[in-house]
This record gives C-alpha cells, sequence and structure tokens, in this order.
C-alpha cells in the first residue's frame, strides 16, 4: 500500500537527467521538451502533455550532432 501513494495518474514526465539545451535548435538534448514546455509541464493537462509526447520523436532530427568540439574543428578542412 505504501508504494501506491507515489504512483502518479497520468502522464509522466519524459525526463530523462539528461538537462542541456541545445543552443540553436533550444530543445533539451535529453527529453526534446523546449524550455518553456519543461517549466509549464507540471501545470499541463493530460491533453497538453499527450500532445507534447506525441511530438517528441520527430524533433530529434533538430538537433544537429556537434562534429568534435574544437578538436573537430581544427581538423576539419572546410
Amino acid at each position: 500500500m505504501t508504494g501506491e501513494v507515489w504512483k502518479r495518474a497520468g502522464i509522466v514526465s519524459p525526463c530523462v537527467k539528461i538537462c542541456m539545451i541545445h543552443p540553436e535548435a533550444g530543445l533539451c538534448t535529453g527529453c526534446l521538451r523546449t524550455r518553456d514546455e519543461i517549466a509549464m509541464w507540471s501545470r499541463y493537462g493530460d491533453a497538453e502533455r499527450a500532445e507534447i509526447m506525441e511530438a517528441l520523436p520527430d524533433r530529434r532530427s533538430r538537433l544537429v550532432r556537434r562534429r568534435g568540439g574544437r578538436a573537430g574543428r581544427l581538423q576539419r578542412k572546410d
């Protein structure tokens, strides 16, 4: 019975504890939500959360992969 106290009805957060906002896409690289979506998540109802969750897989392509940081830039011949 004690375990049931901590269960929450509704859609849970997609957070995976990798919290870093991509500078160009404006999305968290872990959960793919925007800053506003992250901030408002606890206030959203199930319909709003479901809409965001449905959009997340398509957002992955908006993240441009970095190519090795400074070392990659030094090695690259543009």
